[in-house]
């Protein structure tokens, strides 16, 4: 590569997610982040851009492998800056977002901010709430970097109205490491997660939408929601956060007991 070339790769990787260069040969340049641990090794090799992911997470490259396709000898491939632009955003997404970066992310954020308490407010209700401010934060940016700015269902790339929703709840989860997993939840448009927090709208194991019997067919025409309705992915690390969620479906059964 001649140093046009590499310039050309080292500025994109600044505007998509590899900011600083980690080191650089004849052929290869490679690139690293601040925000995250993965490395991209980058090559050309007859007009085509090859990049090889390194220090990933290990569901990082089958992540990724739904959203770029082109792929040969464990390294993937564009053929324009345009598509290199497109692969090293969406890899430093999906690295900024798969567990457990949001957890590290929080800690770090969270250990600043608790330098800032008084120590008589340490242990007390404001330093709750703190921790719940900057997890939320937390929890929420990862969400919108894992979905890519957009609804998981409709796929509306509108952020201000998308919330990032749990599926077991921030109270119940046992861990920060479940309260942040992206896994645990969805990035919904705000009457999705309006139905999906109550439990009156779920999705089975094929993210197939389940939509509670107590919500009437005028209710469902109102809200836009239908049997046809489903995520746009679903991930294996989903399936168990779901299975608790579907377990609380509110049904006719069980708002005659309640």
């Amino acid at each position: 590569m001649n140093n046009l070339q590499k310039a050309i790769i080292e500025k994109t990787g600044h505007d998509f997610g590899f900011e600083y260069l980690v080191k650089e040969t004849d052929t290869e340049v490679t690139l690293g982040s601040a925000r995250h641990g993965v490395h991209a090794a980058i090559s050309l090799v007859g007009g085509i851009y090859k990049v090889a992911f390194q220090n990933a997470k290990a569901n990082f490259i089958s992540e990724l492998n739904r959203d770029v396709k082109d792929k040969s000898n464990h390294q993937f491939n564009a053929h324009s800056e345009s598509q290199l632009s497109f692969l090293l955003q969406r890899a430093s997404q999906l690295a900024n977002s798969l567990p457990n970066q949001a957890v590290d992310n929080y800690e770090t954020e969270l250990k600043s901010a608790l330098a800032l308490i008084p120590p008589s407010a340490k242990g007390t209700e404001v330093e709750r709430m703190v921790r719940q401010r900057i997890g939320q934060n937390a929890y929420r940016k990862a969400m919108l970097d894992y979905w890519g700015n957009a609804c998981a269902v409709t796929g509306l790339q509108m952020p201000g109205v998308l919330r990032a929703s749990h599926a077991k709840p921030w109270a119940e989860c046992e861990t920060d490491a479940e309260r942040l997993d992206v896994y645990n939840g969805f990035l919904l448009t705000a009457n999705l997660d309006a139905l999906f927090d109550r439990y009156l709208i779920s999705f089975d194991q094929d993210g197939k939408i389940i939509i509670s019997e107590v919500i009437s067919p005028t209710s469902r025409e109102l809200l836009s929601i239908h049997q046809d309705l489903k995520l746009r992915w679903i991930s294996e690390g989903h399936r168990y956060y779901l299975n608790f969620h579907r377990k609380r479906l509110i049904s006719s059964e069980s708002m005659t007991n309640s």
